[in-house]
């Protein structure tokens, strides 16, 4: 959805700036969205709003990217909403090219959008995953690259959870946890990399990687199965506790998205001017006191 108004440009961290977000009907997306705009950005959403067959818990609804457009149009910014599969390169090119025509810039990339299948399912579960959280946020930034300028700022969201498998830790279960894990190890040397080819043009690009974050990919069955397996249907108040255990800050079972939303209006705005491939854990020591960093 658009405002037919365009609203004066706020004083903000991000103020006049066009941002996009994927994966941003609910969770994590949606909290950077609307951040984001509380801070002078207009916003592009995109989300899929259907399910996927191999991932065990019920994924964001037409209404809930509907929801979310609002919730930015609210803090007095523009929302261009937009159903689309981030595995699907063609619709992203026609979405991106049809919200940077409207807007007429593009100045952040948030590739957020991903799914964490567990359990015993079937190894299309594996692709699913992969083609997801690795494959869809590199499609995400390839489709927005022609329109950065400098200044320009790619954030990706990359995983505490597969930092720790890297390191040993352990880590999702099954086919959809082990692709989960692997897209994610490899978007964050991709974003590595990235950063190297675009610092000359002055374009930045920065992967953030949270714990537990307390969204409908977290409070879901499969994860709560995946932490209590000596379960055989444990609920939220099973699980409090496991969640707890891996963050080394005490009595922190999980974060919330504005923690991290925090984090991704840094990354978006001038302050982190010279920032660049960095990893940023938002994690409450779950990495560095497991030796992982």
């Amino acid at each position: 959805m658009t405002d037919s108004c365009t609203a004066s440009t706020p004083a903000g961290r991000v103020a006049g700036k066009v941002a996009l977000v994927t994966g941003a009907a609910r969770g994590q997306g949606r909290g950077h969205a609307i951040r984001l705009a509380e801070e002078g950005a207009d916003i592009i959403l995109f989300d899929l709003c259907h399910d996927i067959d191999t991932n065990g818990y019920p994924l964001a609804t037409s209404r809930d990217l509907k929801e979310a457009a609002l919730e930015v149009e609210k803090t007095g910014r523009r929302a261009i909403a937009t159903e689309v599969d981030v595995r699907d390169r063609a619709g992203l090119d026609t979405a991106v090219a049809a919200a940077v025509a409207e807007y007429g810039r593009l100045d952040v990339v948030v590739a957020n959008a991903g799914i964490c299948p567990l359990g015993d399912g079937p190894v299309e579960a594996f692709a699913d995953a992969f083609d997801v959280d690795l494959v869809g946020a590199t499609n995400t930034i390839h489709a927005c690259i022609p329109y950065l300028r400098e200044g320009a700022s790619i954030i990706a969201t990359g995983s505490v959870a597969a930092l720790l498998a890297a390191g040993s830790q352990g880590g999702p279960s099954g086919a959809g946890g082990a692709g989960y894990v692997l897209a994610k190890q490899m978007l964050t040397t991709y974003i590595h990399t990235l950063a190297k080819v675009l610092a000359p043009k002055s374009i930045r690009a920065n992967i953030i990687h949270p714990t537990n974050v307390n969204t409908p990919m977290l409070q879901s069955a499969p994860m709560y199965r995946q932490f209590r397996p000596d379960l055989a249907d444990p609920g939220p108040d099973d699980v409090t506790a496991a969640f707890a255990s891996l963050q080394q800050m005490p009595g922190v079972p999980w974060i919330e998205p504005g923690d991290v939303s925090e984090a991704v209006v840094y990354l978006a705005s001038p302050e982190s001017r010279y920032v660049t491939g960095l990893d940023l854990t938002v994690d409450a020591d779950a990495t560095l006191g497991r030796g992982v960093r």
